[in-house]
Order: C-alpha cells, then sequence, then structure tokens
C-alpha cells in the first residue's frame, strides 16, 4: 500500500519561514509529478506548487518567489520551502504523490497526505 506523509507544518510570525517535507512509501516503481495543494477554512483546494520527475516546476502565481519546491527521486521525497510566509498563506497543505505506478504495466494513481497545518500569524 502506497503512503504519502507530510511534516514540517506549525506557528509562524509574518515574514518568517517554513520547510514542508512529504515523503511517499510502500510499493512504488515511478510517480509522474509530486506537489503540494493547500486548503484555507471555506475556500477549495488549490494548488500551490508540482514538480515532474524530470525537475520541471509550476507555481501558483501568489507563492512565485516565495516558495521553492524540490525533490528526490530515489527518495521519493518532495519539499516545500517557504519563505516570506504571510498571512494568507494559513491553510491546511497537502502533499500530492501522482500517477503513481506500482509495476511498469500498473494502472497509475494518484495518493495524498493527510494535510499538515500552517498558520501565519503575529
Amino acid at each position: 500500500q502506497v503512503q504519502v506523509v507530510e511534516s514540517g507544518g506549525g506557528l509562524v510570525q509574518p515574514g518568517g519561514s517554513l520547510r514542508l517535507s512529504c515523503a511517499a512509501s510502500g510499493p512504488i516503481f515511478s510517480i509522474s509529478a509530486m506537489g503540494w495543494y493547500r486548503q484555507a477554512p471555506g475556500k477549495q483546494r488549490e494548488l500551490v506548487a508540482v514538480i515532474t520527475s524530470a525537475g520541471t516546476t509550476n507555481y501558483a502565481d501568489s507563492v512565485k518567489g516565495r516558495f521553492t519546491i524540490s525533490r528526490d527521486n530515489a527518495k521519493n521525497t518532495v519539499h516545500l520551502q517557504m519563505n516570506s510566509l504571510k498571512p494568507e498563506d494559513t491553510a491546511v497543505y497537502y502533499c500530492n504523490a501522482g500517477a503513481v505506478k506500482i509495476c511498469i504495466i500498473c494502472r497509475a494513481s494518484d495518493y495524498w497526505g493527510q494535510g499538515t497545518q500552517v498558520t501565519v500569524s503575529s
């Protein structure tokens, strides 16, 4: 069974930094893309950043220049370095492992972590 586990959330003051980490484990053959999404109270889940196995990245406009996503394909891990945090970044952050295959001919599936809370407040 593939599992996705996030870590690194917490409370930080505006202008501060946090680093989120995510690890996918289990019988994994390949993962196409890994990304971070967030959901604030009363709002829909939105994409924050995503990175492909080739290293191509995409960011939400609201975090460009402040957040950096990185990935270790060998370890099936992805990190999100968040700098210059703002109160509007407050949300539950979810890690997604996209198009995961457990063998070369197997069907691809998406997996989500349980989420980690990030609160930006003074």
